[in-house]
């Protein structure tokens, strides 16, 4: 029987819950894993930097760790510099430059 998750994780699990529902195969963990990398959609990036933007408003700082932390939770995957520069860059744009930001 299939859950309903809004978490990204949870969807995941499902995902692989009613693919494989044995199991996952060892020679499958690799083009499974390949298929879970990939980049922040637009709608990540807002998600991100609202909780960001949360954070902020209580007196908070925010940081590239912070960005990387939370993209991280939201892709199952590590953070890459070009979803950290989308994430800082919607940040900046609304006012709320990151911390340890290098000035140019």
């Amino acid at each position: 029987m299939a859950t309903s998750s809004t978490s990204i994780a949870g969807r995941v699990v499902d995902w692989l819950r009613a693919g494989y529902p044995a199991g996952v195969p060892r020679q499958d963990y690799v083009a499974l894993l390949g298929i879970l990398r990939r980049k922040c959609t637009d709608l990540e990036v807002h998600q991100i930097s609202a909780d960001l933007v949360g954070l902020a408003r209580q007196g908070e700082v925010i940081t590239t760790a912070d960005v990387e932390r939370l993209i991280n939770e939201a892709t199952l995957d590590e953070a890459s510099p070009a979803d950290v520069a989308r994430v800082s860059s919607h940040l900046a744009a609304g006012g709320w430059p990151l911390a340890d930001a290098p000035r140019g």
